[in-house]
Formats: structure tokens, C-alpha cells, sequence
């Protein structure tokens, strides 16, 4: 078996960055289910993670779109940083061979489960952006994220049919899309919806058309769903 410093060697050589302090790599890549009283897992670093890759995508997405509205920008940003996506790119990166974990998570497909991956490639952005700073977290994002971003309209408009499978896969009703508020002028009303799961979760966006608030309050929907279910 591989040294640990030869593996996290490889991931530094995947994602382009040669870390100063190497416990913080480490670190990002310790599940809960190995750590002890002095090796932290990565439930810190993953929830700092999770804030850059937010910030660096949401800017983004402003140079891209210049002209595009919150209500647009909002379900494309949630597209991207969804744990799933996460789980892509860390899949892309071979962050799971890396990831340290308790056996009994090892033995249950730990490495390939999209929680845990996308934990890990959140908590490895927040490493980056301890070791280095913003600038060279933001470089690495957007190489990780290469292409994902031309494409985050696309992937916004998969909101609404996502949250349908995930509903249909544990036996329920489609979601309940409802029109709770309208804003704003006639010539430009900005709508307020509300989706619902037949188990009582739910979430709001607004935006200026049906539509695109259907869409970001899904894909919010299910960035929630996504948190809840690690």
C-alpha cells in the first residue's frame, strides 16, 4: 500500500495545487467515521468548502450572464454547487481512492457514495483556500469546474424533473408547485412559488416568471434533500 504522502502526492498532481501544509489535504480527505481526538475529519473544512465554491461559481455566472436576472441565476448557481455535482467532479479528480475512512464505511461502498465524495471535493476547495487563498482556490474551481458552468442553464432547467425522480424513487406523489405570492408591476410581476413533497418538505424562490421560480425552488428543494440526507 501506498504511503499517505504518495497519495496525497497524486491528488496534489490532479488538482494542480502543491500544498504548504499537507495536514490541511489530509484533513479534507478524513471521513467521520475514521477520525479520533488527534485526526479531525472533514466536516469543518467542507462546511467553509461549501461557502468559496458558492461565492467563485456565483461570480461566475454574473461574467457569463451579465444581463441575467437573480431569478435565473439563482437555480443555475444551486445546479453547480449541488452535492451531486460535487460528487461528478470529485469522481473526475479520483478523490474517493484518497478519501480516508472506518472500515465499515470502506467495506459498504463508502468510496463511491455521493455524499461522502462531495463532502471531500468541498472540503478539498476549502484546504486550497486555507493553504493558498482565494485567487488559487478560485483557479482551481473553475478548472474543476470546467465546462459545467457553460452548461449550468441546462442543468438548471434538470431542477424540476430531478426532484420528481427523487420523489418517485421513495414512493411519493410528484412535488406540488404553488403560486403563494405576486410582486411588482403588472409589466413585470415577480411570482413567489412554493414546492412541496407529499412528506412535508418545501421550499420558496422567486423570480419573474412561473417558470424560473418553479426551477430554482426545486433545485433549492433538493440541495436541501441533499444536505438531510448525509
Amino acid at each position: 500500500m501506498a504511503a499517505r504522502s504518495e497519495v496525497l502526492a497524486r491528488v496534489e498532481a490532479r488538482i494542480g495545487h502543491v500544498f504548504s501544509r499537507s495536514d490541511l489535504l489530509d484533513e479534507a480527505l478524513t471521513h467521520a467515521s475514521f477520525s479520533t481526538n488527534v485526526r479531525p475529519d472533514n466536516q469543518r473544512l467542507e462546511f467553509l468548502g461549501d461557502r468559496v465554491l458558492g461565492l467563485v461559481i456565483a461570480e461566475a455566472l454574473l461574467v457569463q450572464d451579465p444581463g441575467a436576472a437573480e431569478g435565473v441565476l439563482a437555480p443555475r448557481l444551486n445546479a453547480l454547487v449541488r452535492k451531486e455535482t460535487c460528487a461528478e467532479v470529485a469522481v473526475d479528480l479520483d478523490l474517493g481512492a484518497a478519501i480516508v475512512m472506518g472500515r465499515s464505511e470502506m467495506l459498504s461502498g463508502g468510496r463511491r457514495k455521493q455524499a461522502i465524495l462531495g463532502d471531500a471535493m468541498e472540503s478539498v476547495i476549502a484546504a486550497v483556500y486555507l493553504d493558498a487563498g482565494l485567487d488559487v482556490a478560485r483557479a482551481f474551481i473553475l478548472r474543476a469546474w470546467a465546462g459545467r458552468v457553460e452548461t449550468a442553464e441546462a442543468r438548471a432547467a434538470d431542477a424540476k424533473s430531478a426532484l420528481q425522480e427523487w420523489a418517485q424513487g421513495r414512493g411519493q406523489e410528484p412535488p406540488d408547485y404553488r403560486e403563494i405570492a405576486r410582486s411588482g408591476p403588472p409589466h413585470a410581476p415577480i411570482f413567489t412559488i412554493e414546492v412541496r413533497l407529499a412528506s412535508g418538505e418545501s421550499a420558496v424562490a422567486q423570480a419573474r416568471s412561473k417558470r424560473a421560480a418553479q426551477q430554482s425552488a426545486a433545485a433549492q428543494l433538493l440541495k436541501s434533500l441533499e444536505t438531510g440526507d448525509e
